[in-house]
């Protein structure tokens, strides 16, 4: 089984690194290697400096006016948040929420390693279900992908607040953290917002087709997998379809919305389809925005 997996996460990884280097024509050659930048040193400010590097701090010594210098990350820490609540487990058959949230994970982690850079991961329902620490190395790899595939969660209920704030106590120094979820969740605005100012976040949002577009079916029963309750609906009423369409419709663009604003790329993935080109796209627009930096 987890031969299997690896080997189909593997061919995954190719084809995202190919897309990546040939579509930007040989100007970049990882995926998430040397996407940002780190602090260096102070210099003497110079005429034509951008003064938004001004560091303040040091300026009021009184010395002079200095400006903050980076250096581009030759490797980075890349860190997974994955969202193992009972919301996650709704899909067809292989084709669960959980399913290609472990596969996307997967697939990101073989390709940082590759590039040696270290991958931590934090499995979070409500409460911590799985942590291991920032590593390298391909049999790192194995041990991260083992875990995610092994897990049972003790818990159905999600607490994205929780899981972010576990995150932020966890990471001392700025990484790229990749939080993986469905966010059928409430009042973790502030606490994401916290997250993108702080790290370099890429937000990726799953969803059923059936939760986008109620099936009409009639009078059926909804089993609620975090609060294990069960209500029945009218899936034939036109007005109760469009309701459920639009208020998924609606927080999927208040998502996006806060994401841009606050620096973050996002990501929607169906279920039911290839999410490949996707985060091929995803990172065509990071290297973009690298390059321009």
């Amino acid at each position: 089984m987890m031969k299997e997996l690896f080997y189909k996460l593997r061919k995954y990884e190719l084809r995202i690194r190919k897309a990546v280097n040939t579509q930007m024509q040989g100007d970049f050659h990882s995926v998430f290697k040397g996407s940002g930048l780190e602090f260096d040193d102070v210099r003497t400010y110079q005429y034509g400096d951008d003064v938004r590097t001004i560091d303040w701090n040091v300026s009021a010594k009184g010395d002079g006016t200095y400006i903050k210098t980076f250096k581009e990350e030759k490797e980075q820490n890349i860190f997974f948040i994955l969202d193992v609540s009972g919301s996650q487990y709704i899909g067809n058959e292989g084709q669960q929420k959980i399913d290609i949230a472990r596969e996307i994970c997967g697939v990101l982690t073989i390709s940082a390693l590759k590039e040696g850079s270290s991958v931590g991961l934090l499995c979070y329902s409500n409460q911590r279900e799985k942590y291991i620490k920032p590593h390298k190395g391909i049999k790192h790899a194995v041990g991260v992908i083992g875990a995610m595939t092994q897990l049972a969660p003790k818990a159905t209920k999600t607490s994205l607040r929780a899981a972010i704030h576990t995150s932020l106590t966890i990471l001392k120094r700025k990484n790229v953290v990749v939080l993986i979820s469905d966010f059928v969740d409430e009042n973790y605005e502030h606490d994401l917002k916290a997250l993108a100012r702080k790290h370099d976040l890429i937000v990726i949002q799953l969803a059923s087709r059936r939760e986008m577009q109620l099936p009409n079916v009639g009078i059926v029963p909804l089993l609620d997998k975090e609060t294990k309750e069960t209500i029945w609906v009218n899936s034939s009423s036109p007005i109760f379809r469009n309701q459920v369409t639009g208020r998924f419709n609606q927080k999927m663009l208040e998502l996006e919305k806060m994401c841009i604003q606050n620096g973050a790329n996002y990501l929607f993935v169906e279920t039911e389809e290839d999410y490949v080109p996707k985060l091929v796209r995803l990172f065509r627009v990071r290297n973009r925005a690298r390059k321009k930096k």
